[in-house]
């Protein structure tokens, strides 16, 4: 009897063979179970006018002026007349931009901030009297200065790039235009003292580190400083220094006829309109910072087009050798990171020789927050290791990881609300591993914890973007991950129902483990459109938990190899041809899926695929009934033996390869079959297979069991212990690990469809999220996120205005 009066499988003849995409805009949601989900018209046109916003935002680059950088090139004397200003609108500016209290700075600063306020008052202040206007301006900034001066020797404010070499700086200039400043004699001493203590730190620095440090904060030396040769070292191709206007504007001062600066100036003018920001360029850093923010919230699908315009440019920049990249560390290590994972052919010998680490983690001591931000980024992108080449980037790893680690250790991130992003995000990393860490759960984790102000990006002076800090985001994100959450759960209500449908809940040997197996699904395919793909992952992975566990302790001998034969005979009656009932349940479920699959991927396919995907589950079946017969027969197998077998028993095979039939793209037989798919495979059932066994040797010693870690000390001779063993096998998964994260990126001479190639990442990343901290099943911690992403909504009206 044909399984077809069984299951409903239409005729290739009769399906449709354009893919049903579902449309986020009026969110009408198919999956298998037939599954709708709509929203109002009004939360359409909100969401639509939210994206259309973002993608504007592409284009434009917005970045805040700064008062500190404004005042030091206003501070500039004209090479023709030494009494006047050489960019006089400046000084208007600084006229008319006075704060309410009598400082200078971004409105609304943070009460930590108060170092970072003094210093652009400060600043403000000498421009003005440099030329002898605003004195109703200066007199308010004295007293401003009056009621917050303790502040500046304050070790809970957050302190400025230099700010102990600059500020006393401009003390002195003050002394020499006679402004006579209301400073607490003790407060004056401590700040002098601390400067140093800056100086003589900065001796124990590389020399070349020192140098640059020192160049970098110019207009706090003043007169001692070497301008010549800071000038003939430091000046970039776009005429600043460092890309720094107020460093620039204090080379300005002494050297007037200096084209280069004169121009860089010029330009910001004509650009922000009387003011300057305190670095330009930015705009590469600013728009890959916005890429990364979409990603870590979860909406960079919507807007894929404009991501890879954006990435095309920063490849093309990169090639070129662009300042912008190779002469700022975090800018050079989040385009590594953003260019790497998304297919460009990038090597890490420029990331890994900008960041020395003995001379670029000493350079931002004492924790302060533009260090930690940096290093965090570095961190981040030396976890991009795809060959045993890259020892340097391995080595900025462990590295950058440590300075992390220490910062945390030594509470110098503090627990403000500015600091508090950059800690939580540390925190993040260091525990859950890029290797880890499943998007959706991340997503969760960013939008609770996003930085809407974005202003806690911090060198010589505070600044903002709203091309990184965003209301819009944090809005598009809530609302995005709501829909999506209430899609999953009517899937998950689904897989329920079709557990007991098929009597899957009958079988009492078997675990029931529908949850885990949708959330491993939702958490890394997240997307509406993916409906397909997570329905036939949860289903399989139900399915391969169900059959492992009949394997094991369910079925006897006879029902096993019933259960292969039928699966290789395909064509059966299933009420004659099953020897018990078990078998029966299993291998209906499994005909069921299995043409269920057929029928979706014929919509993107055009062509059937059952014979492959019955080809995956009986090879996993011929691989269990081994172990089984090596149990039986008390059999130790090799090492390689083992592994040959083990790679495939372990069960997700069929999780991910009928999957790759679902994403969207066309995948040809020859494609799925290719030798580049099936190592993806290897390496990837590899890593899961080796994490269980480590994570589960102690329970399988005990039930007498053998894995990797008995075996390899088996055949050690005796001479290998446990923790040997385990370290060694731990070894092999990071090579492993590494070569999977390596093909999936390769983009040249590759047969397999990156969205399909991801998919093989994707499920190395949920095996080390299963086995991070214990076997798998057993955790708490997953189960807790399922809720988090399946069932607890986040709240909309915490982010409104």
């Amino acid at each position: 009897m044909n399984l077809s009066q069984y299951y409903y499988c239409p005729s290739p003849l009769l399906r449709n063979k354009t893919p049903h995409w579902v449309s986020y805009a009026s969110l009408s949601a198919s999956s298998d179970a037939g599954v709708k989900i709509s929203r109002g018209a009004n939360t359409v046109l909100s969401s639509e006018g939210i994206k259309e916003r973002i993608r504007k935002l592409f284009n434009r680059v917005e970045l805040s002026v700064s008062s500190y950088d404004t005042a030091w090139v206003a501070m500039v004397p004209s090479p023709h007349y030494s009494l006047a200003p050489c960019f006089p609108e400046c000084v208007d500016w600084l006229l008319d931009n006075q704060l309410g209290d009598g400082s200078w700075g971004l409105p609304n600063h943070s009460h930590l901030l108060l170092k970072d306020t003094l210093s652009s008052t400060l600043a403000c202040m000498l421009a003005l009297k440099r030329w002898g206007v605003g004195e109703y301006q200066i007199n308010k900034g004295l007293h401003f200065i009056e009621l917050n001066f303790p502040s500046v020797i304050d070790k809970s404010q957050h302190s400025p790039i230099g700010f102990d070499i600059i500020f006393p700086g401009m003390l002195d200039y003050a002394k020499d235009l006679d402004l006579k400043l209301p400073l607490e004699p003790t407060v004056l001493n401590t700040l002098l003292r601390n400067r140093e203590l800056e100086l003589k730190r900065s001796y124990k620095r590389q020399p070349e580190e020192r140098e640059a440090y020192l160049a970098y904060v110019s207009e706090g030396l003043g007169k001692f400083q070497d301008w010549e040769m800071v000038m003939k070292k430091y000046q970039r191709k776009n005429g600043s220094l460092f890309n720094s206007p107020a460093t620039t504007a204090a080379a300005l001062s002494h050297h007037l006829q200096d084209a280069g600066c004169h121009n860089y100036i010029r330009t910001l003018l004509d650009k922000f309109g009387n003011a300057v920001p305190t670095v330009y360029p930015l705009d590469i850093y600013l728009r890959l910072c916005m890429i990364d923010n979409l990603e870590k919230l979860g909406i960079d699908w919507h807007f894929r087009e404009e991501i890879r315009c954006v990435l095309d440019e920063t490849y093309s920049c990169w090639l070129q050798g662009d300042e912008q990249i190779f002469t700022d560390v975090p800018t050079c290590a989040i385009a590594f990171r953003l260019l790497r994972m998304n297919g460009y052919d990038v090597a890490s010998d420029p990331l890994t020789q900008i960041a020395k680490e003995e001379s670029y983690f000493s350079s931002f001591g004492g924790g302060h927050l533009k260090g930690i931000s940096d290093a965090l980024e570095l961190y981040r992108a030396s976890q991009l290791i795809i060959s045993p080449d890259e020892s340097a980037l391995r080595k900025q790893n462990l590295q950058s990881s440590h300075f992390l680690k220490q910062t945390l250790a030594d509470g110098s991130v503090c627990s403000d609300t500015l600091s508090r992003y950059v800690g939580q995000e540390v925190d993040d990393v260091l525990k859950i591993p890029f290797c880890a860490s499943l998007e959706r759960m991340a997503n969760r984790r960013n939008i609770e914890n996003y930085n809407v102000d974005g202003t806690s990006r911090i060198l010589k002076t505070l600044y903002c973007s709203s091309n990184i800090g965003n209301k819009d985001f944090l809005k598009l994100a809530v609302e995005d991950f709501n829909i999506c959450q209430s899609i999953h759960r009517e899937e998950i209500e689904h897989i329920e129902r079709w557990v007991i449908e098929n009597r899957l809940d009958k079988l009492k040997f078997a675990r029931q483990r529908a949850a885990y197996a949708f959330f491993s699904a939702a958490a890394t395919m997240f997307s509406p459109e993916l409906s397909h793909a997570r329905m036939s992952w949860a289903k399989n992975a139900v399915l391969t938990t169900v059959v492992d566990d009949f394997f094991d302790v369910g079925g006897s001998i006879e029902e096993l190899l019933n259960l292969i034969h039928l699966v290789e005979k395909w064509d059966i009656n299933i009420e004659s041809d099953c020897c018990s009932e078990h078998v029966r349940i299993i291998f209906s479920a499994l005909c069921g899926v299995i043409c269920e699959i057929e029928d979706r991927a014929f919509i993107y396919q055009g062509r059937s695929v059952t014979s492959h995907i019955a080809e995956i589950w009986l090879d996993l079946l011929k691989s269990m009934l081994r172990e089984t017969e090596w149990s039986s027969d008390r059999y130790v197998p090799s090492m390689d033996e083992y592994m040959e077998n083990a790679y495939v028993s372990f069960a997700i095979g069929p999780i991910v390869l009928p999957t790759l039939y679902l994403v969207g793209p066309e995948l040809s037989d020859e494609a799925a079959r290719s030798s580049e798919a099936n190592k993806l495979f290897k390496l990837m059932s590899n890593c899961g297979r080796l994490l269980n066994d480590i994570q589960g040797f102690k329970r399988e010693s005990e039930q007498g069991k053998l894995n990797a870690i008995s075996l390899r000390m088996i055949h050690g001779g005796g001479s290998t212990t446990k923790e040997e063993a385990i370290e060694d096998v731990r070894r092999f998964v990071e090579t492993q690990r590494e070569e999977v994260l390596r093909l999936v990126l390769k983009e040249k001479g590759s047969v397999v469809p990156r969205a399909c190639k991801g998919l093989f990442w994707k499920m190395t990343k949920v095996v080390h999220q299963f086995y991070l901290k214990d076997d798998g099943f057993t955790s708490q911690g997953l189960m807790s996120a399922f809720k988090d992403i399946i069932h607890e909504p986040i709240a909309l009206h915490a982010f409104d205005d």
